[in-house]
């Protein structure tokens, strides 16, 4: 049984939906929990929580409000002296195929999911690395590592937050700090008259939830994108095949890669690498300077 007692989480968003599921099942395995959301839910998420004998403490704001997320952390600290999870969680949606989205729906949409994920992020991350140890989840989306019609802005929000999860898994190791992204497939409020209920009720929330307790306890894996619906779970990587490699003499490059590109894609023995400059490492190796990957 995963056990958080002693420990403090915030869950952005948190005032229904999946943040409210993660709030909830964070609390009844022993975390104080700090429950942020832009309404009154979050005190009703509060009062759930205390009602179960637990113990939490709402903060009403915006996660695009620096001030605001700073002092909500620093109130969480004083009260209970660390800071052990963060989930990023909160998020809109402001869907239209590209050429009928006005530019100000993108940024909106950047601004909430990344930026809305960089500010906690940053409140914590000195908190977190002080006390060598933290667990930190964004929340992604297959529509952002996988691409879906009508969601421009939300797709690159969705990766943009893996690509910070990766670089801040690798910058956070030293320091014990674990950093995982979760693409969930859930029933929320963004998602109301979309589909039927008996499919609502097979991708309820707290489905999901149990792939953030597996995100954030103490033997949590580093840098891992965790898929979630309907009580199923997959992992999702990004890749690089291994490719080819022109000789350093042809002149006609690109039609080599035309006429070899069904080499250039196929993904038999695929390879995850540790970080970018692996790719370079694969390609000087390929070229004979270096050992490769």
């Amino acid at each position: 049984m995963i056990r958080l007692d002693g420990q403090v989480a915030i869950v952005t968003g948190a005032g229904g939906g999946l943040g409210r599921s993660h709030a909830l099942l964070l609390a009844k395995r022993g975390a104080k929990v700090v429950v942020n959301d832009m309404g009154a839910g979050a005190d009703a998420v509060v009062a759930e929580i205390k009602a179960a004998g637990g113990e939490a403490m709402a903060a009403i704001g915006s996660v695009t409000d620096e001030a605001f997320i700073n002092a909500m952390v620093k109130t969480a600290h004083e009260q209970w002296g660390r800071i052990d999870i963060l989930v990023n969680n909160a998020g809109i949606l402001r869907d239209k195929s590209f050429g009928k989205m006005d530019l100000d729906s993108f940024r909106l949409i950047l601004d909430v999911h990344v930026m809305g994920s960089v500010i906690p992020t940053k409140a914590v991350w000195e908190i977190m690395r002080a006390q060598n140890y933290g667990r930190i989840v964004m929340t992604s989306s297959s529509s952002g590592i996988f691409g879906n019609f009508g969601q421009a802005n939300y797709s690159a929000a969705k990766m943009a937050v893996v690509g910070f999860m990766q670089t801040l898994g690798l910058e956070g190791e030293r320091y014990n700090i674990r950093v995982n992204a979760l693409a969930p497939t859930a029933a929320t409020q963004m998602m109301e008259g979309l589909m039927p209920q008996e499919t609502v009720d097979l991708i309820r929330p707290e489905f999901v939830s149990p792939a953030v307790l597996a995100l954030v306890h103490a033997d949590a894996p580093n840098r891992t994108i965790i898929c979630a619906g309907a009580k199923s779970f997959e992992a999702a990587r990004i890749s690089m095949t291994r490719g080819i490699h022109v000789p350093a003499d042809a002149d006609d490059i690109a039609e080599i890669l035309v006429e070899r590109f069904d080499e250039l894609i196929d993904p038999a023995n695929d390879i995850v690498p540790h970080q970018a400059f692996d790719q370079s490492k694969l390609e000087l190796g390929k070229a004979g300077f270096g050992p490769g990957i």
